[in-house]
């Protein structure tokens, strides 16, 4: 087989023009997930499932966070009953080990997720760090962010001045470090501990899906940035509440959407 003749500028202007008229209608968006985890990639699914003008921005260069890689580099994924009927959605194959605890690949998983969420039209950005947010009318009114390298610079050259993205409701999916809501705490306007607790996955899968929610006008929590936010406990390498809190957040935000526009 022969391939098609091009050139290296053609290519170069292909990806030029496709990025721009890509994310250009994003600069406002309904809702902004902050973390490609899998709760921001739940989240992120429901959304756009619904039709909701959705943009996804991840720090790194991959999507999935930790959950193609599973506990202690090993890339088996662990979810607690019944959240095996999620993964029927997604037609994720699993086996049960007990009554209570399923198993599954974690790159397979991680890929269904993706692939899932990206099928229903939302908008992806990557290398994207959120540095800021937007702050109107006394509610989080978007993000303000740079390319994740930027901050790898030396001190003397990263006054490399960002961009903001607006949306109506902003969703930190962030993990462990909760990033969006680090930036609210830094300015003071909103109060949380300095870390989550120790391990224990019973009491932190249910009361991260419990404690899933809007924490200030504006901004929702979801998966581990929950337990960071309220110093719950750490849950380890186990995914049933990350796929539940994506989507007790998605469903927050579509009342949020909704109640804005009544």
């Amino acid at each position: 087989m022969q391939l098609a003749h091009t050139s290296e500028s053609a290519v170069s202007r292909a990806i030029l023009r496709s990025f721009v008229e890509g994310i250009e209608p994003y600069l406002q968006s309904q809702a902004i997930i902050v973390g490609s985890g899998p709760s921001g990639l739940m989240a992120a699914y429901d959304l756009g499932r619904a039709g909701v003008k959705t943009l996804l921005i991840e720090n790194n260069n991959y999507l999935g966070g930790g959950f193609w890689i599973g506990g202690f580099l090993m890339n088996t994924v662990t979810f607690r009953a019944p959240a095996e009927t999620i993964l029927s959605e997604f037609g994720i194959p699993f086996r049960m080990v007990a009554s209570e605890l399923a198993v599954a690949s974690g790159p397979l998983a991680c890929a269904k997720l993706i692939a899932a969420a990206c099928e229903t039209g939302i908008q992806v950005l990557n290398m994207a760090r959120v540095e800021d947010v937007i702050w109107k009318q006394d509610r989080v009114a978007g993000v303000v962010v740079n390319w994740s390298p930027v901050a790898g610079l030396p001190r003397q050259i990263t006054c490399v001045d960002p961009i903001a993205f607006e949306a109506e409701v902003v969703i930190d999916a962030t993990g462990h470090e909760a990033r969006v809501c680090r930036c609210l705490e830094r300015r003071k306007l909103l109060s949380m501990t300095t870390d989550c607790g120790p391990m224990n996955i019973a009491e932190s899968e249910e009361a991260v899906i419990a404690r899933t929610g809007e924490v200030l006008p504006g901004l929702i929590l979801a998966g581990m940035a929950v337990a960071t936010c309220f110093g719950l406990p750490r849950m380890g390498p186990t995914f049933a509440a990350m796929l539940y809190s994506g989507r007790a957040a998605a469903r927050q935000a579509l009342e949020r959407l909704s109640a804005s526009r009544s």
